[in-house]
């Protein structure tokens, strides 16, 4: 008996979506809780799993539409019906360069898309994605022999890259792509040699906006004429924590199961701060200002489509360890989008690290209806005076990042935040929180 494929409510405020990608084609094969359509709505987007194992009959609603919920976007048929569905397109066998040249012969392909099934086959008891599905498939990987570093074991991209790196293949699989614009980074552009870049990088193209990017061209601006925006930066000597980093991560990976980042650390000390000046922490309703009564630290994601920030709630009430855990999970859900819309709703704060591509500071601009925004920039070796406790100087090489806060005026005057930025650059610098 079909079953029919509908738009998701992904929340109460959430009415509509618009689908921005299918990852099966009519004639498809799909398992029940597999990928089958990613969406983007004014929250999040997020990948759609497939309602029942079956075949994929029809697609109602194609790329780039925008429908109510509860809308029918696709039918997916009984397994047995494989053979009427997949008369129409034949699935190719090769990956997307010959398929242009095979399309034209639909009879040919009958024995090739057994073989390729088979494979999805196996490749369905390993929790991934249809990007590394794709990416093992070109690079002649056995999924089941990946170990699995994302939630419930679930497959990366980083975990699949990382396979290659120590099998040490990963350089001979790259030529195989005939593509221009092959990425300048080896490590990081692998998996995706597909559809994005091209577009982008032609120049006098007009391409037209992601939904997502969209919404933060809207939000960018609403926010821009509803602050009164001011920034001020803070230099902070960061050796006392790079020290401690380096001493402990790998025995706090080994004991927890989690890297250790800097972020925590970073998101830590603000809370410190933002409990000493609870109006950092605050939000403008109309004409009067609510005191919130924890941290709900938003936390921003850079990622290949756009930019996200994942809430983490009650980030106040979580010691070291679950902040770090909370970090890692909320980006790793943003990264594969798993997040759903009440995991970017409720921040009271918002921490973004323009520094982990190499920026000296940003002056980053307020999420709302936040009244505070800190921006993180990269730790660098620099010459740095030194006090001494005897009270004489020295020159000595320290890790220094640039701290930068942008404020909204209205609520927050410049001696506030100020002093509250001072009260971060203080816990930084003497850092001395068991983090074990």
């Amino acid at each position: 008996m079909p079953t029919d494929v509908v738009m998701p409510q992904m929340g109460e405020s959430i009415f509509e979506g618009t689908i921005t990608k299918w990852l099966k084609k009519p004639g498809d094969k799909v398992q029940r809780d597999e990928p089958l359509f990613e969406i983007s709505t004014d929250k999040v987007d997020a990948e759609i799993p497939a309602p029942a194992t079956g075949v994929l009959q029809e697609i109602k609603v194609s790329e780039g539409n925008t429908v109510q919920v509860n809308t029918v976007v696709g039918v997916i048929g009984d397994a047995n019906g494989a053979s009427a569905a997949a008369s129409t397109p034949a699935k190719p066998a090769a990956p997307p360069a010959p398929a242009v040249k095979e399309a034209s012969a639909p009879a040919a392909p009958v024995p090739a898309p057994a073989a390729s099934r088979e494979k999805d086959d196996d490749e369905s008891d390993v929790r991934s994605s249809p990007l590394v599905r794709k990416l093992a498939r070109e690079h002649n990987i056995d999924l089941a022999q990946v170990t699995g570093t994302g939630t419930g074991g679930r497959v990366t991209k980083q975990d699949v890259l990382d396979f290659l790196a120590h099998r040490g293949s990963a350089p001979v699989a790259a030529p195989s792509t005939s593509a221009p614009g092959a990425p300048s980074k080896p490590g990081v552009g692998l998996g995706g040699p597909a559809a994005p870049p091209p577009p982008a990088a032609i120049p006098g193209d007009l391409v037209p906006m992601s939904q997502m990017r969209k919404i933060i061209a809207q939000r960018m601006i609403e926010s821009r004429r509803t602050s009164a925006h001011v920034h001020c930066m803070f230099e902070v000597d960061m050796t006392r924590i790079v020290n401690l980093r380096n001493k402990l991560k790998n025995s706090f990976e080994q004991r927890h199961g989690a890297r250790l980042t800097f972020m925590p650390f970073f998101v830590r000390a603000a809370i410190i701060a933002l409990q000493q000046f609870p109006i950092v922490n605050a939000s403008l309703e109309g004409d009067s200002i609510r005191y919130h009564k924890h941290v709900n630290a938003g936390i921003a994601v850079a990622l290949d489509w756009g930019l996200i920030v994942p809430v983490l709630k009650g980030a106040d009430e979580l010691n070291f360890l679950g902040l770090q855990r909370g970090i890692t999970d909320l980006g790793e859900r943003a990264r594969t989008k798993k997040l759903m819309p009440s995991d970017v709703e409720g921040s009271t704060f918002t921490i973004t690290n323009p520094g982990q591509f190499g920026a000296v500071f940003g002056l980053p601009i307020i999420n709302q209806p936040n009244a505070a925004i800190m921006g993180v920039g990269g730790i660098t070796k620099q010459p740095m005076v030194v006090t001494d406790k005897d009270g004489s100087d020295s020159i000595a090489i320290r890790s220094v990042v640039h701290l930068t806060l942008g404020y909204d005026h209205r609520i927050i005057d410049g001696a506030i935040a100020d002093q509250f930025m001072a009260a971060v650059k203080k816990t930084l610098e003497t850092w001395s929180e068991d983090i074990s």
